[in-house]
């Protein structure tokens, strides 16, 4: 009994120990607070327990590791000891070396403009449910405060359903829909993950087979098994991401050369749990970074009329030109929705700042300072996009920065980057883009928005955030129909 005890506050413990530090390095924002403490240097460094990191504060450095010396910074080097064994980790966020650059190399095509445009009509229902359920829950006699970012989840998950899986989710129809509840639990950590996610951490070689992703693993290829089985394991001309992974799947062994291994070839099959990670990423990307943007977008067209009276004039002038339907080609046309998205996202990027790891030694010769390999280099987006060293009036929401004809628009290339840069930049940027700006308009062609009561100007971090940076109280936001307003 003492021993079954002893057991239990050792764990207890080291779950608090645990979730404090990982809180503290994750929450207390160290690169963004790196980056405001010595305003004068390109880069800081620090040490986190015993290894050294760097804060890349200059745009031209983070150029550098983005873009022009990529070869030496390739690694994301996120959750280095504990994504190995984990299968769905193996997608095209977390994989680093030769795993990335052949899923990169076979899965770019897939998001070319005419698979977007193929994909879209799929796109096109969702944004009406969400019109019709945004109206809907607005139609009372002085509005409805509503959560935007659970209006805009709903939205995102049926995306992804429609999309990613070819099923009908209806989120945005029934309020206890299973792909909802599979979205919000697939990313819940409980107690048992975060034990198992420090005891990886603490002994990587000794308990490399131990997996805290279990659950997610689970849950995604039944899915995709289900859905592979309705298809007869071929494409089904939905043109949706199931169908694009089919394709890429028959193409065949992807070969490549090395990024690991100079001069030499490598190659790679896209057996089914390979298939299974890509789509756990889509449902994770998707899920994440494009509720969290769309709602932050709401919440400032509340805090910002006159922004939201040039929104509303755009969306009734472009779809009057396209017989009131939200049609690729209109929500193409909606350049001032789209500055006002990136704007928000300037604001409150999805990702806090970007990771990489130093791969081979290198040397940032206009400092002379040399990086080793395993060095994990920061650069911290939030800071950046925030900074009036780069942003006139920062805090000032001004969606008229983004118009390509502005004089500081070339300015902004490698300050700007929500999507990273460079070869590992998001490659479902234009669909996350598209479907954002979608729905976006479909919700404020019919509502109005305004600030809810006592509700802040800016938003505030949650301290539970990981990777994707959301709201602390959610995102609450009053709509009224504009036919009331």
């Amino acid at each position: 009994m003492f021993t079954t005890a002893l057991l239990v506050v050792v764990l207890i413990a080291l779950y608090s120990y645990y979730t404090r530090k990982f809180q503290y390095w994750k929450l207390r924002g160290l690169a963004e607070e790196a980056y405001w403490r010595y305003p004068e240097e390109k880069v800081v460094g620090f040490y986190r327990g015993r290894n050294p990191q760097l804060v890349i504060r200059d745009p031209e450095l983070a150029k550098k590791v983005l873009m022009t010396d990529f070869f030496h910074f390739y690694p994301r080097g996120m959750l280095s000891y504990t994504h190995k064994g984990e299968p769905m980790f193996r997608n095209l966020f977390f994989a680093d070396g030769d795993v990335w650059r052949l899923l990169r190399q076979r899965l770019t095509p897939a998001f070319t403009s005419g698979k977007l445009r193929a994909m879209f009509p799929l796109i096109q229902e969702r944004a009406k449910h969400l019109q019709t359920r945004a109206l809907r829950l607005a139609s009372g006699p002085s509005g409805a405060v509503l959560d935007a970012r659970d209006l805009m989840a709903r939205y995102t998950t049926d995306f992804i359903g429609a999309c990613g899986f070819g099923l009908d989710a209806a989120s945005l129809q029934d309020e206890d829909s299973e792909f909802r509840k599979l979205g919000v639990n697939i990313f819940k950590l409980g107690f048992k993950h975060i034990i198992k996610i420090f005891l990886k951490e603490t002994f990587p070689t000794l308990l490399r087979d131990l997996k805290f992703m279990e659950h997610v693993e689970t849950n995604i290829m039944h899915l995709m098994r289900e859905v592979l089985k309705q298809r007869n394991y071929e494409p089904s001309n939905r043109h949706d991401f199931v169908d694009l992974l089919l394709e890429c799947q028959r193409q065949g062994i992807i070969e490549g050369e090395s990024l690991e291994r100079a001069g030499e070839r490598c190659e790679l099959r896209m057996d089914d749990e390979l298939l299974a990670a890509q789509l756990f990423v889509f449902f994770a990307a998707g899920f994440e970074t494009s509720s969290s943007a769309t709602s932050i977008a709401l919440h400032y067209l509340a805090h910002n009329p006159r922004v939201q009276q040039k929104v509303h004039k755009e969306i009734d002038t472009i779809l009057a030109k396209h017989d009131n339907k939200l049609t690729y080609d209109a929500v193409k046309e909606m350049s001032y929705i789209e500055w006002t998205f990136k704007e928000a996202m300037r604001l409150f990027p999805p990702l806090g700042y970007l990771t990489r790891e130093c791969a081979r030694k290198y040397t940032f010769e206009e400092l002379n300072l040399t990086v080793d390999e395993g060095v994990k280099v920061f650069i911290p987006l939030q800071a950046m996009h925030n900074d009036p060293k780069h942003f006139d009036a920062p805090h000032e929401f001004r969606p008229e920065r983004f118009d390509p004809t502005a004089p500081d628009a070339q300015r902004y290339k490698h300050v700007y980057i929500p999507f990273g840069d460079g070869p590992r930049a998001c490659i479902g940027a234009r669909l996350g883009l598209m479907q954002s700006v979608a729905g976006l308009a479909a919700v404020l062609a019919v509502c109005s928005v305004s600030p809810a009561p006592n509700a802040p100007p800016f938003p505030s971090l949650n301290p539970a955030s990981n990777v994707v940076q959301t709201v602390k109280t959610g995102v609450p936001v009053v709509f009224k129909p504009r036919s009331a307003a």
